[in-house]
């Protein structure tokens, strides 16, 4: 399901910022609704996900049920320390390996662009990330 043809493996040296591996737990939902395709009626996802990497501009978020590119996303999560960081995004891609039922596969997931957050915990994700806020 990936949106560019050169696919995810190709993106870290287009990349504004270096991708940091972080086993977080993450909460993402929804901003717009999606039609029920059986009732047709409206309605909003959210579930607890694990953030596998992160970086001052995006995140990596692994999902059995990648939604689709293009969509205003909410994400909530907890540093370490408790400080929290909750974000718009906008999925940028998202990613669906093929393999056999039950096997499941840890590279399942959606990459989030982060297009806003409250600039305290945009200091915060700098400060995890060990970078300084000017160079984000």
């Amino acid at each position: 399901m990936a949106t560019d043809p050169a696919g995810p493996d190709s993106w870290p040296e287009r990349r504004r910022h270096e991708r940091i591996p972080v086993d977080l737990p993450v909460r993402l939902s929804t901003i717009d609704p999606e039609m029920d395709p059986r009732t047709g009626r409206p309605y909003f996802r959210a579930s607890r996900e694990m953030c596998a990497n992160l970086s001052p501009g995006g995140l990596f978020i692994k999902t059995r049920d990648p939604i689709s590119p293009g969509r205003r996303v909410l994400i909530e999560l907890h540093f370490p320390d408790g400080s929290p960081l909750e974000a718009v995004g906008r999925i940028a891609w998202s990613k669906r390996v093929l393999a056999p039922v039950g096997s499941g596969s840890d590279d399942d997931g959606v990459g989030v662009e982060i297009i806003g957050a409250p600039p305290d915990q945009l200091a915060t994700l700098n400060q995890f990330l060990g970078k300084d806020s000017d160079e984000a």
